[in-house]
């Protein structure tokens, strides 16, 4: 099979589909591998490394039978598909289900990193998960470079040094991340969840689990967080309030698939935490969990500083770019065998993950998406 590899042409798109590891293995494997000129270059993977590992450098990687991307291609680059080709990306076809329909009206058989379901034998192939570590992992440094004051307890000359206080909210891959990072640096930290569950992971990692009666759990299928009612919502508020005003960083990682992200700090909020306070926001790229959030910005807003800097894998693309190559070999090798790509949709990993089909939208939740906006008109 011709594997196709393009250079990220999207915004400050760093990362790399697949890195020499990954493509040498794929070689190895009886695969043609093609990848575009340059495409692993800002990730520092240089074309000769490829090269290196059987793959062969081409000016255009579109006209593969399987391309390989890290974000969804564009309208230019969707028309360079071949119809019947397959192709694995973010897709996010839950927030664009019309997206998903031009791929199918493309003849493109896709699948979408961002839909691999959450069970156990999946792990290796979960891309959300390898990439949230490293966003987890990014907003505490970001926090540190901002704060004005060290993270960890200091005895000087001039006296003992506090330590900083940090707040995370979500303890999802990317929150206990940013937990076990802040508290590496020295930070004292707490954590909030509306999954009592996760009360106990938060705890092994040395932080305090903040807890209130909802009088609801916000978990929802396949361990992902749901919406709360609206009265848990306003209690959930109030506690975040209070822990707002007592820490030196907040970072916010609540997220719903397919929604708008829940605000959790909101503008009023703000002005009550101390000055020099920073705020790192990672659901800015849906709506923000900070009222004041300013996606892809870094804002000052009542002396305190939010980062609503966005894609933060994409900051540090060598090892998320690793990640995710591993991620999509993990796929490939359920349903590439000998050169041959059979999709058994009696399999729960790839009847999830397959969104296009036969020039069909197949993934039920995007075509529920699509049936309604067709009905809404």
């Amino acid at each position: 099979m011709r594997i196709g590899v393009p250079r990220e042409t999207a915004p400050a798109e760093r990362r790399v589909a697949i890195v020499p590891e990954t493509g040498a293995k794929l070689a190895r494997a009886g695969n043609e591998v093609l990848v575009e000129r340059g495409a692993g270059t800002e990730a520092s993977f240089v074309d000769s490394a490829y090269e290196q590992a059987g793959a062969r450098i081409v000016d255009d990687a579109f006209h593969a039978d399987l391309v390989i991307k890290v974000q969804k291609p564009t309208a230019d680059e969707v028309a360079k598909l071949r119809r019947g080709s397959m192709l694995i990306a973010f897709l996010q076809s839950l927030i664009d289900p019309r997206y998903a329909q031009t791929l199918a009206d493309r003849g493109v058989t896709a699948l979408s990193m961002d839909a691999i379901p959450r069970l156990t034998r999946a792990q290796p192939m979960d891309a959300l998960s390898s990439q949230a570590t490293v966003a987890g992992y990014k907003a505490v440094l970001l926090a540190a470079a901002q704060l004005p004051r060290f993270f960890p307890m200091l005895t000087t000359a001039a006296g003992t040094i506090a330590p900083a206080k940090a707040l995370v909210i979500g303890a999802g891959v990317a929150g206990l991340q940013a937990i076990a990072t802040a508290r590496r640096l020295g930070a004292v930290v707490e954590a909030f969840d509306t999954r009592p569950v996760v009360a106990e992971q938060v705890r092994s990692l040395g932080a305090r689990f903040l807890e209130i009666d909802l009088g609801e759990s916000g978990a929802g299928a396949g361990g992902y967080a749901k919406e709360l009612s609206e009265e848990a919502h306003r209690k959930e508020v109030e506690l975040l309030a209070k822990a707002a005003r007592e820490n030196d960083i907040v970072i916010t990682t609540a997220a719903i698939p397919g929604r708008k992200a829940p605000v959790l700090i909101t503008a009023d909020m703000v002005p009550a935490m101390r000055p020099g306070s920073v705020i790192v926001d990672l659901a800015a790229e849906t709506g923000g969990n900070c009222e004041l959030t300013e996606a892809g910005k870094v804002v000052v807003k009542h002396g305190v500083t939010i980062i609503g800097t966005t894609n933060l894998p994409s900051t540090m693309p060598y090892h998320s770019s690793q990640m995710y190559s591993r991620n999509i070999a993990s796929l490939l090798a359920l349903f590439l065998k000998d050169g041959k790509a059979t999709l058994d949709m009696g399999d729960e990993v790839i009847k999830g993950t397959v969104i296009t089909q036969d020039g069909k939208v197949v993934h039920e939740a995007t075509a529920k998406l699509l049936q309604a906006a067709g009905a809404a008109g």
